[in-house]
């Protein structure tokens, strides 16, 4: 096997154990912690009303895919770079601040949030095939935030409560709702337009 291939296969194997192990020991936690007083189903649907969860569990089945041999084409390689790009920022610059995790939590909260994020960027950038991506794909891409707004407003709807401060509207107003879903939408636009730029630069 080249070894271009090689490390493709590594670095892919490392990613998808670091996302799935994380995910596994975040709903570990979830069900057996506080959030798992309303009951399995509840605590089962919260996690995956998470953008976290399923972004990272988009890049595992990602990396599993390319563990396999088998390629990947620009664009759903690069909307994964960008869910879990958005997801290492928004937490970072909006989140983080809002609680404290400690012990085994704190791991898995810089494995969902820091290392998955770091490890399949730099892997995207490094050792994908690049040349490929095209900024019009621009409208295609932001169906993945609408679908999940929506499912996000389902979540609530189901449990009585968003996943995330930004998205509570009834208690943050309607006006401030609509604010943080047009920030949620430029962060979108922005990262596209970067991961496009760094594409083209990496065809040279």
């Amino acid at each position: 096997m080249p070894a271009d291939r090689l490390l493709l296969r590594g670095w892919a194997a490392v990613t998808a154990l670091v996302a799935a192990a994380s995910l596994l020991l975040q709903y570990l936690l979830l069900v057996n912690g506080p959030g798992g007083s309303a009951g399995i189903a509840a605590a089962t649907l919260r996690f995956f009303g998470y953008f976290t969860i399923l972004s990272n569990l988009a890049v595992s089945l990602g990396c599993l895919w390319l563990m396999s041999g088998r390629p990947m084409r620009a664009t759903p390689a690069a909307v994964l770079a960008l869910c879990i790009g958005v997801t290492g920022l928004v937490y970072a610059v909006a989140l983080q601040g809002l609680w404290r995790p400690t012990g085994l939590q704190w791991w898995v909260d810089m494995g969902l949030h820091y290392a998955v994020p770091l490890l399949y960027l730099g892997g995207w950038l490094l050792l994908l095939p690049h040349g490929g991506l095209r900024w019009r794909a621009l409208g295609r891409v932001l169906l993945v935030p609408v679908a999940y707004l929506g499912w996000a407003m389902l979540v609530a709807a189901l449990i009585g409560q968003a996943p995330y401060p930004f998205l509570e509207w009834q208690r943050i107003g309607a006006m401030a709702f609509a604010l943080n879903v047009l920030r949620v939408a430029g962060v979108f636009v922005l990262g596209w337009t970067l991961l496009w730029a760094l594409d083209r630069w990496r065809r040279r």
